[in-house]
């Protein structure tokens, strides 16, 4: 007998054998239309579920890109080596040199404001001391009361001249998802079910014929890597006073970009060249960007030497005979 809540209930005899009996004649069934949606779920995955990666390759703006990359080739009619370095060229033309030169802008505006930062907190301290004198302040607290001011006092002078320093990191949180797209896109086009793999396998040039497969003589990780390097080393040449920090942002990116050459190595030579053809654009609008004519045509802070390209040579001699 059961006992439950004062209550009596008679125990049913139940055997195993029974058990199993019944639920073999009875087991579960999903509709049609759900069974035939998971059987081709399953079956497109492998038979496990797709992972984040998968997922993230056959979302929609990995489809967009697909059919950018796909419509610049069949519209130019070039080779798809060309037709990717193309694609390359005219989105980030389009897309990221903009946001370069508005990056530009809103670094200059940042960088003409330490002055007048550094002249408030001077000030602020001394305030700040005359209080923590009248009422007792320790260490702390005078501390905490000055960050916390200034934090305030800053943000509104940035503003005051609409120059916040999240504004300058527009262009990354828009590059980066658009090289994951272009680079994801890349990588479905090249897989053996695409219906254009045949076209990339044949749509190489010089040592690398076959988009599909990885470079096996590693000239374009390579040349990526060292593309990658030249970057850091411009952008570290830009700053004269260099931070801890700064040393140390440095220093991952070198690592970085050196990190870049295995992994192009072990990719379809279609994702290494469209690296390596990004990379070759962004430092060459780096370089753009540093003419002074162009400065002027954008509006953008025009540098205190009429020479930069030779000002920046001069720096790289100077800093690698130290």
């Amino acid at each position: 007998m059961l006992v439950l809540a004062g209550l009596r209930f008679p125990r049913l005899p139940l055997r195993a054998s029974r058990c199993s009996a019944f639920f073999k004649k009875s087991p579960l069934r999903l509709p049609p239309a759900a069974r035939s949606s998971s059987l081709r779920r399953h079956l497109s995955s492998g038979g496990v579920d797709p992972g984040w990666y998968e997922q993230a390759a056959r979302s929609a703006p990995v489809h967009l890109a697909e059919d950018l990359l796909v419509q610049v080739q069949q519209t130019t009619g070039l080779p798809w080596w060309l037709s990717i370095a193309v694609s390359t060229l005219s989105v980030r033309t389009l897309v990221t040199l903009p946001l370069a030169a508005y990056q530009m802008r809103v670094l200059a505006k940042v960088e003409a404001l330490q002055t007048e930062i550094a002249a408030l907190a001077k000030r602020l301290r001394y305030e700040v001391s005359l209080r923590a004198s009248e009422r007792g302040w320790t260490d702390k607290q005078r501390s905490f009361q000055f960050r916390k001011n200034l934090r305030r006092l800053v943000s509104q002078l940035y503003v005051r001249d609409n120059c916040h320093p999240f504004k300058a990191s527009l262009l990354v949180w828009v590059q980066l998802p658009l090289w994951i797209g272009l680079s994801l896109a890349l990588r479905n086009l090249s897989a053996p079910h695409s219906a254009l793999k045949a076209s990339l396998a044949t749509g190489g040039a010089l040592w690398f014929p076959d988009l599909t497969s990885p470079d096996s003589t590693w000239l374009l990780p390579l040349a990526l890597g060292l593309t990658n390097l030249l970057i850091v080393e411009l952008f570290s040449l830009q700053r004269s006073n260099v931070s801890s920090a700064h040393k140390a942002v440095t220093n991952a990116m070198r690592g970085l970009s050196l990190l870049m050459i295995p992994i192009a190595a072990g990719v379809p030579s279609a994702m290494a060249l469209y690296w390596w053809c990004s990379s070759l654009v962004g430092l060459g609008h780096n370089l753009l960007l540093r003419a002074p004519a162009l400065c002027k045509i954008l509006k953008l802070p025009t540098r205190p030497s009429n020479t930069p390209y030779k000002d920046l040579m001069d720096a790289a001699v100077r800093k690698y005979r130290k």
